[in-house]
């Protein structure tokens, strides 16, 4: 089908409380390999079921003229679920073997449909996928994330769908689990429509399209268009804001100066009026005529200013639409030569050989990309870093002034609310400076009052670096475990530009290699089949 489509036409949304999620949304998706981006909690995963038709809009038209396929956010795997189930082709080969027993129901054949030849078919995309070594009656259970991810993409091509839609396909995949999803999916030849906030992903897409509470917009390029393209609408917001206060500015001068003149006539005309040898009466319609006039002049004043006033607050509402999140700055220095980490030999617990054993030094402004698949001991090694975990064998020192930031934000008590739990380290800044601080990190007041567990996965982040970072102690040295996990991309860009200007030491695992190439890294220490390798960046 050539012209596969999703149309939407005038499409809102309203949450339970009846406040709105978005509003008239209108938008044509065709086969161009889209992705759509936006800043968390806008509404993409709702919009992402209402175009795969799982979700019916409160208002409004969805129309596909082919067939969906949709991923959400995690792969749920029930325990009985096999490879070929996670696939979506189980109840197919079942009805097939059912068959192939001597079973003559009619429900098996109208299952099997036209799909006689779906086992050659199943090993083949495995086979294509480099997953040929799984099993098709295999567990799911056993599959990592990316293999469930790219067996769950298989079902897309064997449905024969027209439109693959993908909620954060690459969350929480290994670098080498990374690339194998993008390959996948660049041969996927028909419409595709992929939620992410993985700018490498997003750089294979063809066109780009942003919700935002304004609607959404469509930016005809990959990523690096669209960061473009939103520079430059960052910049003309700007241009036009203090375009408009430079009127406002200028009237307000040019209004002073005509009531400065009406006023000097009033008073010439008062001071003739005294002298002037006229009947009171033609006096008074005088006088009449010039308050009236001068009213009238006031009335216009004040309209224009209003309507003035009115450009300017509309073009600063733009331009903090369009403003980038921002992060106080940390004030850490130290010397280079500084010892903050030396591990000598270290055993680390539950991680095999060669892996298990590293030896380490780290010094006062290292910066150290920490990377390699999943379950070569990464995390493990921040833990022991950290104090968590005993090492089994070895010498281990670790300055003392050091944070951890771990994957699910335990620094972070679920049940107290971020402001306490950032007072509770931070006594010395002025609240007003301090709710700035966390009002540019986009945690205004109301979110500052709730539980930190009714966050979003975005916020809780954000609040979880803000209680490491803004402590009254600055660390000199950061552990950061996936700390990119659940950003947006303006969260992202801020997170990024802290730890850029942050002077410190730092150990940063990340699948991410945008997040960790924009840190200015000085070491890499990765995980090799020969064990662990630390080299200059």
């Amino acid at each position: 089908m050539t012209d596969t489509s999703i149309v939407l036409k005038d499409v809102s949304y309203l949450l339970p409380d009846g406040s709105p999620l978005f509003i008239d949304l209108c938008e044509q998706f065709d086969q161009r390999p889209t992705g759509l981006v936006g800043r968390n909690g806008v509404g993409k995963s709702v919009l992402a079921r209402i175009l795969a038709g799982l979700l019916l809009p409160t208002s409004g038209v969805c129309r596909c003229t082919g067939r969906v396929h949709y991923l959400a956010q995690q792969v749920v795997l029930s325990a009985d679920q096999s490879v070929a189930g996670l696939a979506g082709v189980a109840p197919t080969l079942e009805a097939l073997r059912r068959i192939e027993s001597g079973s003559v129901a009619d429900e098996d054949f109208d299952i099997v449909g036209d799909h006689w030849d779906m086992p050659q078919r199943l090993q083949q995309a495995l086979e294509r996928e480099q997953l040929g070594y799984l099993r098709p009656d295999a567990p799911a259970s056993a599959l990592s994330g990316g293999e469930a991810m790219r067996v769950s993409l298989l079902g897309a091509s064997l449905s024969g769908a027209d439109f693959l839609i993908l909620d954060e396909p690459s969350n929480h995949l290994d670098r080498e689990s990374r690339q194998a999803l993008m390959a996948q999916l660049q041969r996927w030849q028909r419409g595709l429509i992929v939620i992410s906030h993985d700018r490498h992903l997003l750089e294979c897409m063809t066109r780009i399209v942003e919700l935002s509470p304004a609607g959404l917009a469509s930016y005809g390029g990959n990523y690096g268009f669209y960061a473009a393209a939103k520079e430059h609408e960052r910049h003309n917001a700007l241009e036009h804001l203090h375009a408009c206060k430079a009127e406002r500015r200028r009237q307000q001068r040019v209004a002073q100066a005509q009531r400065e003149r009406v006023d000097r006539r009033q008073a010439r005309g008062s001071r003739q009026g005294k002298h002037a040898n006229q009947a009171k009466i033609l006096l008074d319609r005088q006088r009449e005529r010039s308050e009236a006039s001068s009213g009238a002049l006031r009335k216009k004043q004040v309209a224009s200013h209003e309507q003035l006033t009115l450009r300017v607050h509309e073009a600063a509402r733009k331009v903090e639409a369009e403003a980038q999140i921002l992060l106080h700055a940390l004030p850490v220095v130290q010397p280079s030569t500084r010892r903050v980490v030396e591990l000598t030999d270290v055993q680390l617990p539950y991680v095999p050989r060669p892996a298990g054993h590293i030896s380490l030094l780290v010094r006062g402004q290292q910066r150290t990309g920490v990377v390699g698949p999943n379950g070569v001991g990464k995390s493990t090694l921040l833990r022991v870093l950290a104090g968590e975990l005993d090492p089994l064998g070895g010498s281990c020192w670790v300055t003392g002034e050091m944070a951890y930031l771990d994957q699910n934000l335990r620094n972070l008590d679920p049940n107290r609310c971020v402001w306490d739990q950032l007072r509770s380290v931070n006594r010395t800044t002025a609240e007003g400076e301090l709710r700035t601080r966390l009002a540019r990190l986009g945690l205004d007041g109301q979110r500052l009052a709730i539980a930190s567990r009714l966050l979003s996965g975005g916020e809780r982040v954000k609040a979880a670096l803000a209680c490491v970072l803004y402590a009254d102690v600055p660390p000199r040295l950061l552990l950061l475990d996936e700390p990119c996990n659940h950003l947006d991309l303006p969260s992202l860009q801020a997170v990024e530009e802290m730890l850029r200007s942050y002077g410190g030491a730092m150990l940063v695992v990340s699948h991410d290699d945008a997040f960790l190439h924009s840190l200015g890294l000085t070491d890499w220490l990765r995980a090799t089949e020969d064990g662990w390798c630390s080299q200059p960046a």
